[in-house]
């Protein structure tokens, strides 16, 4: 079979070459796309998150008072302004500093009216970089406003899960003589994890659910493909004419959202069983009951 000619085509045929045509293999890649996102963000936000916790119940005011307000102000705005600020903030800030490191003897204001205006050195990337360089560029920008945005929650969730570690415990460390931050990491930090693992749960399914955003970050992902490919196409613009079949593309991501969310609870739930072990909890009291001798 080739798909050299569109129109001797029919059938399964049809279909096989018209979902491997190049704008099919950049939806196909778009979802690994989406996938490396989930990848990164994660673990990157958790680390923002235990950061603005740690912050947070310090008793120095010079770190509790930044974590508390990272944490507040960040859950108190819509996600979708932040999005669209800190890509805009962020990447102004990054040419910022280029700017007044690589042309320090700029004479012209930065601020011009509307305009940000920066030395051509320091534009980021520079105009003269490779697309794939551009590509990377906006996908860490990307990364990083998801994690920000995100660690703010799980802030709140693991600042919870540090105050739900029962004080008796930590009252033991500290009679044995633990300092408090030999306590904090060897009573604590092991323990908060089981309380904390329902809120970062349903985090990472909301997580998952707002990788769509992408789109108003300028990264080209799995819904803009389904819009764009499964709009009305006419045989003056394709090789592959064919109607509105937008319901069909949408109906494939809504399986592909679904799939991913069935496995991430699968595995979730596995986590939990293991976290609950020898736990204090309703988890670990039940597993103590379904392995004790009759």
């Amino acid at each position: 079979m080739t798909c050299s000619d569109p129109d001797t085509l029919s059938g399964l045929s049809w279909l096989l070459c018209y979902l491997t045509t190049g704008k099919h293999l950049s939806l196909y890649w778009s979802v690994g796309t989406v996938l490396l996102l989930l990848a990164i963000t994660a673990p990157v936000s958790l680390a923002f998150g235990f950061g603005g916790a740690v912050a947070a119940r310090s008793r120095l005011p010079i770190l509790s008072w930044p974590g508390k307000a990272y944490i507040a102000i960040v859950r108190g705005v819509p996600d979708i302004a932040f999005f669209l600020f800190f890509v805009i903030a962020l990447d102004q800030a990054f040419e910022y500093v280029r700017h007044k490191v690589i042309c320090p003897d700029w004479d012209q204001p930065i601020r011009q009216g509307s305009d940000f205006v920066v030395c051509q050195a320091a534009k980021l990337p520079l105009s003269t970089a490779p697309q794939w360089v551009h590509e990377v560029y906006g996908f860490a920008i990307a990364v990083l406003t998801f994690a920000i945005v995100f660690g703010a929650f799980a802030a709140n969730v693991l600042f919870g899960a540090m105050r739900a570690v029962p004080r008796a415990q930590v009252e033991t460390a500290e009679a044995y003589g633990m300092t408090p931050g030999q306590t904090f990491r060897r009573v604590v930090v092991p323990q908060m994890w089981i309380y904390a693992l329902p809120g970062l749960s349903n985090l990472w399914m909301i997580l998952v659910k707002a990788t769509p955003l992408l789109f108003l970050l300028g990264i080209e992902d799995i819904v803009f493909w389904a819009r764009e490919l499964g709009g009305p196409k006419t045989p003056r613009f394709t090789d592959y004419p064919h109607g509105d079949w937008r319901m069909w593309y949408f109906l494939a991501l809504l399986v592909f959202y679904l799939g991913l969310t069935r496995v991430s609870e699968l595995a979730l739930g596995r986590l939990t069983r293991r976290l609950s072990r020898g736990q204090a909890t309703m988890g670990g009291e039940a597993q103590r009951k379904g392995t004790a001798p009759a």
